[in-house]
C-alpha cells in the first residue's frame, strides 16, 4: 500500500523498489535534485512491482484455474536480437519464482545464445520427450518431432532419431530424457543441430561439444513427464486458454472396429505413435515401426495429403509400420491411399460421419484400425 501510493504522488514523491536504482538515486541526491524523470521511471517500476505481487497473490488463492479474472505476470528473462523472423523484436520472459526443469531454467553449458525459435522447439522437444519413460530421444525441427525412438541403449535410440528423417533433422532441435554419454556425443558433433538437451551430460560429452562452438548444450536436470498447466493463445482482443493434454492412452482406451486384431507387438507401437503425434501440427499423421518414427506429414489442410506426405517421408520403411491420425478420417480416401504401402494398424479416434465407410476400407484391403 505505502508503495503504490508514493508512485501515485510522483509528483513529489520518489520510490525505489529494486536495489539496482540505489546508485540513480544516489548520484542525484548528491546533486541536490531527483529529476521529474527519475521519479516518473521508477514510479512505473514500482507499480509493475505491485501489480506482480497482486497477480501472484490472486493466482495463489483462487480454487479454479479457468477463472472469471486471469491475471499473469512474468519477469524478463532475455532479450533476443529478433523473433520469429528477422524483423519481429522479441524477448524472453518467465513465471517468477519458477525452479522448474524446463528451457528457462536450464543450464547452458555452451554456445551462441537462444532465439525466439531455438526456445519454441526446444520446449516442443522436450515436451515430447517428457513422455516416456524408456531411454528416448526426439529430434524436432520446426515446431514438428522429425525424428524419435526408444529403447534401451541411448546410443542406439539416437540412431534410430536421426535416420528417421535424417534430411529434416539437420539443423535440428536433440532431446534426451536419459544422461547423454561421451558416444552419443561424438556421433552428434558429426552432423549439423542447433541445440543438444538432456537431465546431464557425462564430463567426456561436454568436452566433446566444445568442437562445435556455436553448438548450444543444455542441462535441465532430471526432469518427470508433463504437468498440468494452462496453455495460452493471443486473439485479437483477447486470450484463449486451455489445460494441456496430458491424457496417457492405454491398452484399455483401445476399441478395435475391424475383422482383422492387431497382435500385441503393434498395439506398443501403436501407443508409442500416439505418444509422439500429439506433438505434431495438425492435420497430422504419423507412422512408426519398432518404436521408431519412420514417416510424418504434419500441418496439412487436408487429411489424405498427409498421409501422402508420411508415406513419402517414410519410403520402404513404413511396410509393416503403424499409422495414427489426430483426428478422423473424413472419407476412405486415407486408407485407399495405404492400402499398397504394407502397414498393418491404423490408430485414430473417429467420430466422422463415414466412420463404416472407413472402417469397410480397412477391412477391404486387410488392415487393422482402433
Amino acid at each position: 500500500t505505502m508503495i503504490r501510493s508514493a508512485a501515485k504522488n510522483v509528483g513529489w514523491v520518489c520510490v525505489v523498489v529494486d536495489v539496482a536504482d540505489y546508485n540513480i538515486i544516489a548520484d542525484e541526491v548528491a546533486s541536490g535534485e531527483i529529476s521529474f524523470e527519475t521519479r516518473h521511471n521508477l514510479s512505473i517500476k514500482a507499480f509493475g512491482h505491485t501489480a506482480q505481487y497482486d497477480t501472484i497473490v490472486h493466482n495463489y488463492l483462487k480454487h479454479e484455474d479457468l477463472s472469471d479474472d486471469l491475471s499473469l505476470t512474468f519477469v524478463k528473462h532475455s532479450e533476443m536480437r529478433y523473433g520469429e523472423n528477422p524483423h519481429q523484436s522479441a524477448a524472453s520472459y518467465k513465471i517468477p519464482g519458477n525452479t522448474d526443469r524446463n528451457i528457462m531454467n536450464a543450464m547452458i553449458h555452451q554456445g551462441k545464445q537462444l532465439s525466439y525459435n531455438n526456445i519454441m522447439d526446444a520446449d516442443g522437444a522436450l515436451a515430447c520427450v517428457r513422455e516416456f519413460d524408456d531411454p528416448a530421444c526426439v529430434i524436432v525441427k520446426h515446431a514438428n518431432p522429425c525424428g524419435v525412438a526408444t529403447g534401451n541403449d541411448l546410443l542406439d535410440v539416437y540412431n534410430r532419431a536421426f535416420n528417421a528423417d535424417s534430411l529434416s533433422a539437420f539443423g535440428g532441435i536433440i532431446a534426451f530424457n536419459r544422461m547423454c554419454t561421451k558416444e552419443v556425443a561424438e556421433a552428434i558433433v558429426s552432423i549439423f543441430v542447433e541445440i543438444v538437451l538432456a537431465p546431464d551430460f557425462e564430463p567426456g560429452a561436454l568436452e566433446t561439444f566444445k568442437q562445435k562452438k556455436n553448438l548450444r548444450v543444455l542441462e535441465l536436470g532430471s526432469f518427470k513427464k508433463r504437468a498440468t498447466k494452462l496453455e495460452i493463445r493471443h486473439v485479437d482482443g483477447g486470450l484463449l486458454v486451455q489445460d494441456t493434454d496430458t491424457k496417457i492412452l492405454s491398452r484399455d482406451d483401445l476399441n478395435i472396429v475391424t475383422k482383422k486384431e492387431p497382435d500385441e507387438k503393434d498395439i506398443e507401437t501403436a501407443l508409442f505413435t500416439w505418444r509422439v503425434l500429439r506433438h505434431a501440427k495438425s492435420n497430422g499423421i504419423l507412422i512408426a515401426k519398432d518404436n521408431t518414427t519412420v514417416g510424418l506429414g504434419a500441418g496439412q489442410v487436408s487429411r489424405v495429403d498427409a498421409v501422402h506426405m508420411a508415406l513419402r517421408k517414410g519410403g520402404e520403411k513404413v511396410r509393416g509400420g503403424v499409422l495414427a491420425s489426430d483426428a478422423f478420417f473424413p472419407f476412405p480416401d486415407s486408407i485407399d491411399a495405404i492400402k499398397d504401402s504394407g502397414i498393418k494398424l491404423v490408430i485414430q479416434p473417429g467420430g466422422s460421419i463415414r466412420d463404416r465407410e472407413v472402417i469397410d476400407a480397412c477391412n477391404e484391403y486387410g488392415i487393422a484400425m482402433m
